[in-house]
């Protein structure tokens, strides 16, 4: 099979993207996802996305870890989707499209500024040192001192594959504050390894920040791959609407490969 790709990364997540509106790709096999997104014999990337043809949307998202296996929503990914479909001629100023977890609408600010809607949240868990919540994808979140000095890798592994977590898995999100907004690294699982920026990861951390008043919020993220922003509403102790995912989301290259 050859196929004709696209490699975008948004605050560093990165992804190969293929447009399949003509269902060219359909029979792609979760090893050749693996295949492609392997970073020593692939072309490598965080996952791999599927541009397809969705009645009654502009278009679908199909996502995919780069294990190979069919994920739960991705933030990151779908700011690059986005941005990779207005290159592909989609050029309406909101596009609506469908993803795993249902319908989200966007908009783009210059040629690489993408405002993702994210469902609404209408749970949160709170232990005496952790957040639990699903933005999209589950997210395991908690505070620390030096993020910096943070070993992600290996506290973020214990978290994910702990006797809660093992069968179904969690992201895992260490969150520090700062003078202004959180800086948050995270662990993902699909990927298994902490990668640079985790759209519904800094999601989850931001709505834990929020103070006890029902109001809007916008805080700034800073992630090891860039700045990213977070804009809610507050509704009620633990819900959360309005949702939005706001950051860039760029062209790496493009090429041709034979599978």
């Amino acid at each position: 099979m050859n196929i004709h790709f696209y490699k975008y990364q948004g605050t560093g997540n990165d992804f190969v993207i293929m447009d399949n509106r003509d269902g060219r790709y359909n029979a792609l096999t979760n090893q050749q996802v693996h295949d492609l997104c392997h970073r020593r014999f692939g072309i490598g990337a965080d996952g791999l996305m599927l541009l397809n043809n969705e009645p009654g949307y502009d278009f679908g998202m199909k996502y995919y870890n780069a294990d190979g296996n069919e994920s739960s929503m991705c933030g990151n990914g779908g700011r690059c989707l986005v941005a990779f479909a207005r290159k592909m001629g989609l050029t309406q100023e909101t596009l609506r499209f469908l993803a795993v977890d249902g319908p989200h609408e966007a908009t783009m600010k210059g040629d690489s500024w993408v405002n993702l809607k994210m469902q609404d949240v209408d749970w949160v868990e709170q232990g005496p040192l952790y957040f639990y919540l699903n933005t999209g994808s589950p997210h395991f979140v908690k505070f620390v001192n030096d993020i910096q000095a943070l070993d992600v890798y290996t506290e973020g592994r214990q978290i994910r594959y702990n006797d809660r977590f093992a069968q179904e898995g969690t992201n895992v999100n260490f969150v520090q504050q700062q003078d202004s907004g959180i800086f948050v690294r995270t662990y993902e699982r699909g990927v298994e390894d902490e990668t640079y920026s985790c759209g519904t990861g800094v999601t989850a951390a931001a709505l834990t920040t929020a103070g006890p008043e029902n109001r809007e919020y916008r805080i700034p993220v800073q992630t090891l791959g860039g700045g990213l922003e977070v804009r809610f509403t507050r509704t009620g102790e633990r819900s959360f609407q309005n949702i939005w995912l706001c950051g860039p989301a760029t062209l790496v290259f493009e090429g041709d490969v034979a599978i």
